[in-house]
């Protein structure tokens, strides 16, 4: 009895102090798992000439191709992002950065996806310099050279927000930041498959956006440890 008296005591202190405690989203055990696929026709992706940045090339021992439109085996689609778009329980910004590295004159990963306030980490791992440029609309645009063996540029994004990224050295150089404001986000992977874990029972918007192909929407409802399959299917024009 005691016990319960000084616990009420302790929240009346703190609510009349204006000190709120705020408990995290609610962990849960419900998947959505999934494929991406297209139909149509795959526009062809180039190989790109490096041949400008020998240093670069050497690394290759097949020149590389654009990433534009990656497909697979089954006509499967890759670099994919698929995130709740709409009913997610809120999610807690993570401490741990994520890294975009430039080696052999690309982008890796082609696609990459974060939360807002995020720390982002950028690192050259190249023989020459790049010219990193993030093409911002609603976050601050910002254009930076980055030579070898320099530390790694840091930053985060507050807005969410679809961003194009380019090297203004190497042309054929570019990708995507993807600034989301929620946690439960995948990337298809070469067989176009994906998988989002964590999710609360509830009902959801689940979206899937392509850099060339648009984005599409469905509407998802998981039970508690339930794993949902839902799929997306692009259609594709040379």
């Amino acid at each position: 009895m005691r016990t319960s008296k000084f616990m009420v005591l302790a929240v009346a202190v703190l609510l009349h102090s204006g000190i709120f405690l705020y408990a995290a989203p609610p962990a849960g055990s419900g998947a959505i798992t999934g494929k991406i696929t297209y139909t149509g026709a795959p526009p062809k992706m180039k190989p790109i000439n490096m041949a400008k940045e020998p240093s670069c090339a050497k690394e290759h021992a097949t020149p590389v191709l654009e990433q534009n439109v990656v497909t697979g085996p089954g006509n499967s689609l890759q670099y994919v992002v698929v995130y709740i778009s709409s009913g997610d329980k809120g999610s807690v910004t993570p401490t741990e950065a994520v890294r975009y590295e430039q080696k052999g004159c690309q982008y890796i990963p082609h696609v990459l996806p974060m939360q807002l306030a995020q720390p982002v980490e950028i690192y050259n791992h190249d023989q020459t310099t790049h010219n990193i440029h993030p093409m911002a609309k609603v976050n601050p645009e910002f254009n930076k050279s980055q030579s070898p063996g320099t530390a790694p540029i840091r930053m985060r994004y507050q807005n969410a927000e679809f961003i194009p990224v380019k090297c203004n050295v190497h042309a054929w150089m570019h990708g995507y930041f993807v600034v989301l404001n929620t946690s439960h986000y995948a990337v298809s992977g070469p067989d176009g498959s994906f998988e989002i874990k964590g999710l609360p029972a509830g009902k959801y918007t689940l979206t899937a956006w392509h850099e060339q192909l648009s984005s599409q929407s469905q509407e998802v409802t998981i039970g508690e440890s339930e794993s949902k399959p839902v799929n997306f299917v692009f259609k594709v024009s040379p």
